[in-house]
Order: C-alpha cells, then sequence, then structure tokens
C-alpha cells in the first residue's frame, strides 16, 4: 500500500522539524521519517545540545573561572565527576528529544520510525522495526539527514582510546590526559572543557590559527585564553599521526614530537550523511564528502526534492538549519512567511571562554576594498565583567569609516554567543555604531562594551585613542 502525503521529511533534526512544521500549519499532511528514537539530530542527542550540557556541568561543579577570584578549590572525585557530566547530559538529551516530539505531535505530523531510501516517482521507502516497509508518495520531499564526524584515513577509530565528536559524549572513565587534533569549533569546544575539568590537554592542528574563520586578532586570542587555562596549544603541527605501540597511545606530530595520552579526540568536521538515500537512482548528486548539491531555492538535482541543513554543508550550524528548512517548504509548498534566509548569520563557538561573530572580520572588508576602522571594548573595564571575574576578551566592532556603518562584530567573552545577537541587528539593518553611542544600557552588563567599542571606534576616526 502507498500513503500519500504533500510532504515527506527525512530527518528530524533543526531543518527537518521546522521545514516539517511550517508546512504543516498550513494545514499540509506532513511525515517525518526518523531513524534514532529520540527526534531531534545530531544537535540533539550527539553533538549540539551534549557539549553545552557538558560544558555548563564542568563550570558548575569545578568552579572553572571563579576559583582565582574567590581563592575557592574544589577537588572532585574523578569517577564521581564523569558521573555527574553523564548524568546531566543524559537528563538534558532526554528533555529535548520530548520537546522536539511534542513539537511533532502538537502540529499534527506523522513521525515514521526507520530508515529512509528514495525511489522514483517521488516516493520514500521506509525499513521499519520487525522487517516492514512502508512506501510514502509525496507532492514534495526535503532531505534533512544531517552530518557525522568525518573520519580521516589512517586514524585508528577502532581504538577504544581514540574518539570521535559524537563518541565522546558517551564516555564513562575520567580523561586526565588527551589530544584534541582539529582546531575547530568543536576541537576548541572540547579542548577547553576538559581543561577546566583538570586533564592535560594538547589542541593540534595544522593550521596556523585556531577557528581560521574568525577575525585574525581573536583567533589569537582564543589562542592566547586556552593558553592562559594551561592547555598545549600547538599550531602548524603538520597531520598528526596517531597509533597504539606497547607503551599506549602515541601521537606523532609532522614535527617528529611525541605525546603520550590516555585519550584522543579527533575533531575533523563533518560528512552528510546520505550513504542509505538511493540518491544516485533518483538522480541527485553529491559533492566529496557525500554532501548535497542544491540551488538558492535548496531544491536538489531531482525535480521536487529538495534538502537543507547539514546534509549540505557549510555553515552547518543549527541557528541556519532552521531558517534553511523553513526556506525550503517555502519553495516546495508555496507557504507564506520566510522566502530566503538572511545573508547575515551569526557564529557562536561554546568553548570557555565562548567566542562569536556576525559579519565581516578586519581581513574580509579589505579584502573587499573597504576603507574601514575598528572600536574595540575590553571587558576588563567593564563593571559586570568584573564583578563575575571574567574579564577576559572584548567587544569589538569593525566599521566602514566613511558612513560608520557596522560591518562585523567580534566578541570573546564570557557569554558571547548571547551578545552577538545585538550586533547582528545592527549589521542586518546598516546602522551606524552611533547606534551603541545613543544606546541606554543597563549599568553593570556585560553589553555596555558596545557602547565603549563605539566610542573607541570614533576616537579612532579622530585619532584621538584613549588607551
Amino acid at each position: 500500500m502507498v500513503e500519500h502525503f504533500d510532504f515527506v521529511v527525512i530527518g528530524s533534526g533543526p531543518a527537518g522539524e521546522k521545514a516539517a512544521a511550517l508546512a504543516a500549519y498550513f494545514d499540509k499532511r506532513v511525515a517525518i521519517v526518523e531513524r534514532n528514537e529520540i527526534p531531534g539530530g545530531v544537535v540533539v542527542t550527539n553533538a549540539g545540545v551534549p557539549t553545552k550540557t557538558l560544558r555548563e556541568t564542568a563550570l558548575y561543579l569545578t568552579g572553572f573561572r571563579r576559583r582565582e577570584v574567590y581563592g575557592v578549590h574544589l577537588e572532585l572525585d574523578a569517577g564521581a565527576t564523569v558521573e555527574h557530566l553523564r548524568s546531566r547530559t543524559e537528563q538534558v538529551i532526554a528533555a529535548m528529544g520530548a520537546a522536539v516530539r511534542e513539537n511533532i505531535e502538537r502540529h499534527g505530523i506523522e513521525l515514521i520510525h526507520g530508515e529512509a531510501r528514495l525511489a522514483p516517482g517521488r516516493r520514500v521507502i521506509v525499513a521499519c522495526a520487525g522487517d516492514k516497509e512502508r512506501t510514502l508518495e509525496a507532492e514534495r520531499i526535503l532531505i534533512a539527514t544531517g552530518s557525522r564526524p568525518f573520519h580521516p584515513p589512517g586514524i585508528p577509530f577502532e581504538d577504544p582510546d581514540v574518539y570521535d565528536s559524537e563518541e565522546i559524549v558517551r564516555v564513562d572513565r575520567p580523561i586526565r590526559s588527551t589530544v584534541v587534533i582539529g582546531g575547530g569549533p568543536v576541537g576548541c569546544e572540547y579542548a577547553s572543557i576538559f581543561t577546566a575539568l583538570g586533564a592535560e590537554v594538547h589542541l593540534v592542528d595544522g593550521a596556523d590559527r585556531l577557528l581560521p574563520f574568525l577575525d585574525r586578532e581573536m583567533s589569537d586570542l582564543v589562542a592566547g585564553a586556552f593558553r592562559g587555562m594551561g592547555m598545549h596549544v600547538m599550531l602548524d603541527a603538520g597531520r598528526a599521526k596517531v597509533e597504539r605501540d606497547g607503551e599506549g597511545l602515541r601521537v606523532e606530530l609532522g614535527d617528529g614530537q611525541v605525546i603520550r595520552p590516555g585519550q584522543v579526540l579527533v575533531a575533523a568536521g563533518r560528512a552528510g550523511n546520505s550513504e542509505c538515500l538511493n540518491l544516485a537512482g533518483v538522480g541527485i548528486e553529491v559533492d566529496a564528502r557525500n554532501r548535497i548539491l542544491v540551488d538558492e531555492n535548496f531544491c536538489t538535482t531531482a525535480e521536487g526534492i529538495y534538502a537543507a541543513g547539514d546534509i549540505i554543508g557549510p555553515p552547518a550550524l543549527a541557528s541556519v538549519s532552521m531558517e534553511q528548512g523553513r526556506v525550503a517548504a517555502y519553495h516546495a509548498l508555496d507557504t507564506p512567511f520566510e522566502n530566503v534566509v538572511a545573508e547575515v548569520a551569526p557564529f557562536g563557538v561554546y568553548s570557555i571562554p565562548e567566542v562569536a561573530m556576525v559579519g565581516l572580520s578586519e581581513e574580509a572588508a579589505a579584502e573587499q576594498g573597504i576603507d574601514f576602522e575598528v572600536g574595540r571594548g575590553w571587558f576588563k573595564r567593564n563593571t559586570r565583567a568584573n564583578i563575575a571575574g571574567a574579564t577576559d576578551g572584548l567587544v569589538k566592532l569593525v566599521f566602514r569609516k566613511q558612513d560608520r556603518v557596522l560591518l562585523g562584530v567580534h566578541i570573546l567573552g564570557d557569554i558571547a554567543a548571547e551578545l552577538v545577537a545585538h550586533g547582528q541587528i545592527a549589521v542586518q539593518l546598516k546602522l551606524p555604531i552611533d547606534h551603541f553611542v545613543l544606546s541606554t544600557y543597563n549599568v553593570p552588563t556585560y553589553s555596555e562594551a558596545y557602547k565603549y567599542a563605539a566610542y573607541d571606534g570614533l576616537q579612532r576616526l579622530r585619532g584621538k585613542v584613549i588607551r
């Protein structure tokens, strides 16, 4: 029997859930096919939510970054700490998975558990439990199957102490020394979490700086903050070779240096979950990392089949994936509301400390030939940051000299991912930095740093920089 739907979504992560909800809101008959028991995608089960929960739990349990302020040093039982981390993470995963399930039910969407593959005629064959199959036929299909950690060749992931970024969430013993391979967002987040927990951490990357998509100054400040925490940050390290010999794990860097960690975490990017979908069988093209190719409307090379989220590649952010899903639903079903994803999207890295950005960096502005200036508001001069003992970092504004229009915002600090929203609005609306000068902020707040960054920028324009 063939079951007919207006819209079939494969995957219940941010892109799939939001696209399905929008379609159902406008009275479309919608089904979501999800292979995992807990809906929500990897952002709920293995990546975003678990990583951020580990971060907050580690900070709470250890008092990290407040020890110097209050002179309190906690000595925690390593085994008990691991148990606290795991139990808290499992609680949050269950809660957020339940929230996704409730949203699906509230919209009247049918949630089907099973492995999906595409068939001609815009059909989805679902292999369900008990060797049963269901055949779904849809007016339009959205593929939102997300991604998984990329496994570089030559890394022995079969070793019980070599993890990727999803496996590490389920670690069941204390991490006392580790090498984190990869200086991107995931590598930086985990490296700083392990450092906060008291582990000896070597963060290794072949590039000359961490988080290369950031403004160069911010990349350097992140590395400095990590080193100040006691982390070993090793850049220009070449390709790391991982193996096990008679003495245990052995990590050899490009210069011949050898590290002997207890565990290795490899954070080398993501690859699309597309192998089991029979994409070639319906004419859908992918790139070298199995990411689906789409046009500006998120339509694949097969008519009537769309794709959104991690499965189509960068930026692979949950926030952007949600918008891509909604816009894909708009183009697929002609629903109202969003018809384009906003050009300016914020990036947030939930390391310790956090770092966030939106818009152009200094380097990007220079490459575009823009005559620009910057303004900096340092948290070491911010009252709220001093009260909290979180004086690392700053708010940095990049703006056009001619009309002082804000081009980019870059933040390193305690709640950078929250603070960047102020700047995102200003960048989207093409406001001048005068906007921050004319705004009144509660005192004391971290957001005051925007005002003083704007003052600094205006002073630079007049050649009166006050250090």
